[in-house]
Formats: structure tokens, C-alpha cells, sequence
């Protein structure tokens, strides 16, 4: 049955329309009370955002600022690296991690990942170790946690501190072995997120946090945010200006009070695109570990390297988007040539670079298109039998 004629909407990648308009009048009264009290700059709601969040999270502190680079980056710059100093990140990820390490004179350690997660693991990280290394990133990539249990345990037998991207997993959560459960960006000494738009906790705009449990940590996040000032016109150390806007602190605000029915709709479309491909031999489903839920950022199968871009494009032809995350892993990349170390031969990551494709994910997919959706990836692989 050809469904494209009964989709009354386009489908896309992620529908902030749609998600906007469902909370509209929440919205635009949160925004036009903005504007009537005129603090665009810090204020009150900025810190209602940053405690409620806190409260979600079960985390101490959480800073906002700008954007989720910067938060990285007022990370790093927290802990007091020298340059020369090695961190390791995955080479499977985006660039932004490594992009700060390197703007800061270190040095980022490139690491295979696990082909069921796409996460760095233990292993990877215990492999690249040096008497330089300092620090290790784990990146909860596409809305799963890493294995941070066994990260942890290494890193705290070796005295490396952990930052984690948390940028794509709000809202995930770690169970340990032992049966404690705590939030994703909550596990290692600080943790990081974004509020771009398409995240799954996104304003309209831009922005990012910075959280912690560790108190003394926290403060200087905050310092080195504000100009490396505590207290006004008194700059103590170097440092930035990054901050998130009272608007988007208020859209934030409102949008956090619906962030566990998004997930939840994010886990309702994944639980149909497992269904639908459960049967398809040429797909691997995303993969899912004891010890971490999902979030559903993105919805990542992997597909024979031959056919991924053919089904790309077969998908387009019916006004299906989709995405490739990543098609060249960090190691290739122009900019990290001669200033990273790669460790290993990055199979893991150069398979999935050729294999990996994101369909449509978001909070308002309707039954009807994730029918067309899969209906449409099963008649790829059927033709090409």
C-alpha cells in the first residue's frame, strides 16, 4: 500500500514546529513576560532554570551558558590543564570536544568505540593511557550512557579526571551494579549538555550547562563563565563570557516540564522502528545495554556499507530525510591531523563512518508516517534482493 498520499504533513528530522506548537501559549507568555520585565541578561528566571534542572537531574550544581562548546570548554578550563596535557575522546562523535582540546594547547587522544553502542569504552580508554594523560571525555552518543561504571573504576585508579558530553543524553540514566541509578552528566567530576534546538531539551536558540556534584568545581565553572570574576570588577583568573539568555532560560523552563513525555514519545517511535526492521537481516537496530536506558536522540541503524547511500537516496525520493553521524571519523579530519594522537587502527569507527544512518526522530512522529518511514526502508532491502 502506497502511504505517501495519505501524509497530510512533510516528514522531517526533527519537528521543533510541531513540539512548539503543542506548548504555544505556555511559550509565548513565558517570552512576552520576558520581554515586559526587560532582563535579558541573567536575572532570576536564569537561576530558577539552572536549579530546576538540578533538581531534575539530582545533580548539586548545574551553570548555564551559552552554548554547549562553551560548556566544554568552561570544563576544561575548571580543571586547570596545562598544555601538552593528553585527553582521550572517541573518534567516532562530533568535533566539539576535540575542537576545545586542541583550541586549549592540549592534546586529544583519538579511541575506537564499541560497535553495539558507538560509546568509547574501558578498554579503548586503558589502551591510550600515558604518564601525560589527564583527563577522559566519554561521549553518551546518541542518548545512551558509555560503560562509565568500569570508566570510572580506571580513571579513579589512575587519577584522570572525567568530563561527560552529555549533550545528546538528557535524561538518560546509569544503573550501577550495585542498583544505584544516577542521571547521564552526573557521573564523573563534570558534565556537560546543549540546549541547541534539535536536542532533546533544546531552546530557540543557543545554549549549553555545565553541572557537577563537586561544590569547589561548580564555583570556578561559574568564576571563569563570568569573566573570571566572583565579585564584580574583581577578575581573580582568566576568563570568558558566556552566559544563557533570560528568554531561553524561560522557554527551557517551560519545555523541562515536558522533557520525560518527549522521551517517552522518542522511546515510542524507536520501540515501532524495532519492530518494523527486527526481521530485516541487512539491519542492525540500535544496540541497548543493561546498564543504560535511551533517550533516543537519534535513532541510528547501521546497514551494509555498499547500500547505505543507496538507501539514502531511495529515502529521499519519497521525501523521507535522513542523516549520516558521522561520515569521517575525527582522525580523518584536516584539522586534528598532527595535533592528535590516534591509538589503534579505529576499525570500529571507520566501519561505522560507511555503515551508520539516522532516520527521523522526534517527539511528534505520527503512527502513520513511521509507517511510511519503515515501510519504505523494508521495500529498499526487498528490491535489492
Amino acid at each position: 500500500m502506497n502511504l505517501a498520499p495519505l501524509i497530510d504533513d512533510t516528514i522531517q528530522m526533527v519537528d521543533l514546529t510541531g513540539q512548539y506548537q503543542r506548548i504555544k501559549p505556555e511559550i509565548d507568555a513565558a517570552i512576552q513576560d520576558c520581554i515586559d520585565q526587560a532582563i535579558f541578561i541573567k536575572g532570576g528566571k536564569v537561576t530558577q532554570f539552572e536549579n530546576q534542572l538540578a533538581q531534575y537531574l539530582d545533580i548539586e550544581q548545574v551553570i548555564s551558558c551559552g552554548n554547549g562548546t562553551d560548556a566544554i570548554q568552561l570544563a576544561f578550563m575548571a580543571l586547570g590543564l596545562k598544555p601538552g596535557d593528553e585527553v582521550i575522546v572517541p573518534a567516532f562523535t562530533y568535533a566539539a570536544a576535540a575542537e576545545v582540546i586542541a583550541l586549549l594547547g592540549l592534546v586529544p587522544v583519538l579511541v575506537d568505540v564499541d560497535p553495539l553502542t558507538f560509546n568509547m569504552t574501558a578498554a579503548s580508554v586503558e589502551g591510550a593511557i600515558t604518564p601525560k594523560t589527564r583527563a577522559v571525555v566519554p561521549v553518551h552518543l546518541f542518548g545512551q550512557c558509555a560503560d562509565m561504571e568500569n570508566i570510572l573504576n580506571l580513571c579513579s585508579s589512575r587519577e584522570l579526571y572525567i568530563i561527560e558530553d552529555n549533550a545528546q543524553s538528557l535524561g538518560a540514566q546509569y544503573t550501577f551494579k550495585a542498583g544505584k541509578v544516577v542521571s547521564a552528566g552526573g557521573l564523573g567530576h563534570l558534565g556537560i549538555t546543549s540546549f541547541f534546538p534539535s536536542k532533546n531539551l533544546g531552546c530557540f536558540g543557543d545554549g549549553g550547562a555545565v553541572y557537577t556534584n563537586h561544590p569547589a568545581l561548580g564555583a570556578r565553572v561559574r568564576m571563569i563563565a563570568n569573566h573570571g570574576q566572583e565579585v564584580k570588577y574583581r577578575h581573580d583568573v582568566i576568563g570568558i563570557n558566556s552566559r544563557l539568555d533570560t528568554i531561553q532560560a524561560v522557554i527551557l523552563l517551560e519545555k523541562l516540564k515536558f522533557l520525560n513525555s518527549y522521551i517517552n514519545a522518542r522511546q515510542q517511535a524507536a520501540s515501532w522502528y524495532d519492530a518494523a526492521f527486527q526481521d530485516v537481516a541487512e539491519i542492525e537496530i540500535p544496540g541497548r545495554t543493561s546498564y543504560s536506558t535511551h533517550v533516543f536522540h537519534q535513532y541510528t541503524l547501521k546497514v551494509p556499507a555498499h547500500q547505505r547511500d543507496g538507501l539514502k537516496a531511495f529515502l529521499q525520493q519519497r521525501n523521507i530525510p535522513s542523516m549520516v553521524y558521522y561520515p569521517i571519523s575525527l582522525a580523518r579530519q584536516k584539522a586534528y591531523q598532527g595535533v592528535s594522537r590516534v591509538v589503534g587502527d579505529l576499525n570500529v569507527t571507520e566501519e561505522l563512518c560507511q555503515q551508520v544512518l539516522s532516520l527521523p526522530m522526534h517527539t511528534e512522529l505520527k503512527p502513520l508516517q513511521l509507517e511510511f518511514i519503515t515501510d519504505s526502508v523494508r521495500t529498499f532491502f526487498e528490491m535489492a534482493r
